[in-house]
């Protein structure tokens, strides 16, 4: 059984590495996995890769196999895809999703890893873990049946909630960016989109993704009386103002957080960890979420890759990832 493995760590804010990894040797319930792919979540790993983790959310942010701390050396990510070469019977040989960092094998529990289903390829399931978080915030939200949505922020979490609202009977979706490429994004996911600018009103509900203060601001405008924003951007150590005034208390407008790190309170008794990253994966059946992977490049290449990704330099929604051999 090979047990050599290799991992990007970030060495400190700005400079990335690969270094080797002696694995464990997998015990009773746990599954040896050979990474697939993974992808670099561009918003919350630019923050991590540039060291804009704030102190009193070190704890807070840290992902479920993180090894190191912020702001470094810290080894970081969450959206990997890989093949179980050992474990039990009903894993072994099945392709899996994990909340697991950019390494080329690793060794965990069995029950931090989610079947892939045979009708997700696994270029695509990477996008389990960004899907999530958008099944969790429609699950704070709660849209009903006919209801006028915006999604302001056309990033790679703005555009999984709009994939999942498009699905949605009767709803006026609307994808809302600054970035006029995205309108193709947007016609592939079945919504509609528009410039800041021009986006429709009378909002009953506005997904805010944007992880700027005119993106949030712009939100609160597209409400209509007694509607709410539900908050998704994470700014990092990014302080940002809020427009309380103008029209916030006439139209007695609310602004509500939303994070997948907890199940919403609503679903909570019925429905787990589990239950909603298996959504997640069965969501991802549908091909169009596969125009929000906007490019590939191999495993070596990640620590000349993450900075262009941090900087902006490359932009992109989800960039996929490659291990070979």
């Amino acid at each position: 059984m090979e047990r050599d493995a290799r991992a990007f760590w970030i060495r400190s804010p700005g400079e990335g590495e690969i270094r080797d990894v002696v694995l464990p040797e997998p015990g009773p319930g746990e599954v040896l996995v050979r990474t697939l792919f993974s992808g670099v979540s561009r918003g919350t790993e630019a923050i991590v890769f540039r060291g804009g983790v704030p102190p009193n959310q070190h704890a807070v942010m840290r992902a479920p196999f993180q090894d190191g701390a912020f702001p470094g050396p810290v080894k970081y990510g969450y959206l990997n895809v890989g093949v179980v070469e050992h474990g039990p019977a009903e894993l072994a040989g099945r392709t899996v999703f994990c909340l697991y960092p950019h390494q080329t094998r690793y060794v965990v529990p069995a029950s931090a890893v989610s079947a892939v289903p045979d009708e997700v390829p696994p270029e695509r399931a990477i996008l389990a873990g960004t899907v999530e978080t958008a099944v969790n915030a429609l699950w704070d939200a709660a849209p009903l049946v006919g209801d006028r949505i915006a999604v302001v922020g056309a990033g790679m979490v703005g555009c999984s909630v709009a994939g999942v609202l498009a699905g949605f009977p009767g709803c006026r979706v609307q994808l809302v960016d600054t970035d006029p490429s995205r309108a193709d994004v947007a016609r592939a996911l079945g919504v509609g989109f528009a410039h800041p600018d021009r986006a429709e009103g009378g909002c009953d509900l506005v997904v805010h993704a944007s992880a700027s203060e005119a993106g949030l601001a712009r939100s609160l405008e597209l409400l209509a009386p007694e509607g709410e924003v539900i908050e998704l951007s994470w700014y990092g150590d990014r302080r940002v103002s809020v427009p309380l005034g103008e029209f916030f208390h006439s139209r007695r407008l609310a602004i509500r957080g939303s994070q997948v790190g907890a199940v919403p309170p609503a679903r909570r008794s019925r429905r787990g960890f589990a239950d909603r990253i298996a959504l997640a994966l069965r969501l991802l059946a549908d091909p169009a979420f596969g125009e929000l992977i906007t490019g590939e490049s191999p495993f070596a290449e990640l620590p000349r890759l993450m900075p262009r990704l941090a900087g902006g330099e490359q932009p992109a929604l989800c960039h996929r990832i490659a291990y070979r051999g």
